[in-house]
Parts: C-alpha cells; structure tokens; sequence
C-alpha cells in the first residue's frame, strides 16, 4: 500500500471512530428529542415506536402550565452574575499568580484545585448554614456566590496560563511609562487578554447554567434552577416527564449552540499554556 493510500486509510479509520463516539456521546440527547416530539400516548411505548405524527405539545405544556419560565430566569441569573463575579476576583488573581515566581504560583495553583476537588457537600454545607444565617438562602446571589467560589479555582487556572503567555517586559515597558501595577493590568494586559477572558467566562457560564446540587441545597422555592426543576418533574405522570423531557431540551440546545458557535474560544482554552513547536 502506498503511503499516500495509508494515509488516507487512517484519517478514515479515524474520522469513523470519531463519529461514533459522537452518537454515543449524543445518543441520550437524540432519544430525549424523540421522545419529547411523540404524544404523550407512545411516547413511553415498550417496545418503542418509530414512526408517528410529531407533537410539540410538551414543550407549550411545559410554558403554559407550569413555572418553568421562572426557574429558566433564575438560571440565567445565577449564571450571568456567577460569570461576572468569577471573572472580576479571578483576572487579578491570575494576572498575580502568572507573575509570582515559579514554585510560590505552583504551590497555591495546586490550592486551589484541591479545593476544587473536594466532595461538593463538604463545601455546600457551610455556605448553607452562612446562607441562613445572614439572611440569604434561597435567592439566586446565594446560588451565585456559591458557584463563583466552586468554579473559581478553574477560572484562575485557565485565566492564569493566558497571562503567562504575555511577555514580562511588556508589563516591565509600561511600568517605565508610569504605570502603577494595576494600570499595568487594566490598560495593557486586560485588552491582550480578550480571548482569554472570553474562554475562561464561557466555561464559568457554562459551568454555573447546568449546576445542579448546589441550586437544590442553597434553594427552596425562589431560586430553583432549570435542572432543579427537572428533578421535580422525575417520578411523575407521563406528562410531566415529558415536560421534564421538554425542559432538559431547553437546557441542552443552547449550551450545545453555545459551544458550536464559540468552539474556537473554547479549543484556545483547552490549549492555554502549552508549548508551540
């Protein structure tokens, strides 16, 4: 076989492999999608159908007939004011960590992702009790606050490898120039850091519109989330679990148009700080 013929062969090969690891990835969301577009009457059919006439009824049920316009809101608050916040606290904390010296960075870098491992109730608990106490537990900033302190260390970390990435002596060149080190950040590496700051912000957002345990822990009835109010809905009428069903769509589609539209941000983010050849 020649090489040119081997070549191809592989990216085949390949590219084969990878779109069934897509559908397999994607499969639960397609049959979702199927089984929210069949009315109600064989939509849980076993075996199922595979042919019928598609109703969207589920989805004006799901509008007209319960709260969830509510619960939608309160996920794009917590996510947006989550995002907002998390970028604020972690663009200086960043910039700092990407000019300490190597081993004081390293070692508070190594912190903050062990923060980030620790099992969820061991951090949700005390902000439940905190939340209680000073008189804000089940509002969307309780939510919010929570989420910016879990998915800060992520934040730092990717924010952090985008400055490192800035050569010192531009930082060194504005000092020169007059600048104090704050003036350094906010007119000279914040307009170099938009890529980054739109990567890091995406996967904050994206983080915080899908959260689940910690808007069920910090909420009761205001600030649930759309996933809370999924869980809600399990166990019910087949109704409901189709306006669960409906619901989860709801939640799917735009994150999924979201990265599709942004995946050049997100992939610059994968690949923060690594080496070039």
């Amino acid at each position: 076989m020649t090489p040119s013929r081997l070549l191809t062969s592989k990216k085949v090969f390949i590219g084969s492999l990878l779109l069934v690891v897509c559908l397999m990835m994607l499969s639960p969301v397609l049959w979702t999608a199927i089984t929210v577009s069949k009315p109600t009457n064989v939509a849980f059919l076993n075996p199922p159908t595979f042919t019928w006439d598609p109703s969207f009824r589920a989805f004006v049920d799901l509008w007209e007939t319960t709260t969830f316009h509510q619960y939608l809101l309160n996920t794009i608050v917590v996510a947006v004011i989550s995002t907002v916040l998390a970028l604020v606290l972690g663009i200086p904390a960043a910039y700092a960590l990407s000019r300490c010296p190597g081993w004081v960075a390293a070692g508070l870098l190594i912190l903050a992702l062990v923060f980030r491992a620790l099992p969820r109730f061991s951090v949700l608990l005390p902000m439940y009790e905190i939340s209680k106490q000073i008189g804000i537990y089940d509002t969307n900033l309780a939510v919010a606050l929570a989420l910016v302190a879990i998915n800060q260390p992520f934040s730092i970390w990717l924010l952090r490898n985008f400055f490192a990435a800035i050569p010192r002596s531009l930082d060194d060149a504005a000092m020169l120039d007059g600048c104090s080190q704050f003036q350094v950040l906010r007119k000279v590496m914040v307009p170099l850091m938009g890529p980054g700051i739109i990567t890091a912000g995406l996967f904050i957002f994206l983080f915080a519109f899908q959260e689940y345990l910690t808007a069920l822990i910090l909420s009761d009835v205001n600030a649930g989330t759309v996933p809370v109010f999924i869980s809600t809905q399990l166990g019910q009428t087949l109704p409901l679990l189709q306006q669960a069903g409906a619901a989860a769509m709801l939640l799917t589609f735009p994150v999924i148009a979201f990265a599709f539209v942004a995946q050049k941000y997100l992939v610059a983010g994968l690949n923060a700080g690594s080496v070039k050849g």
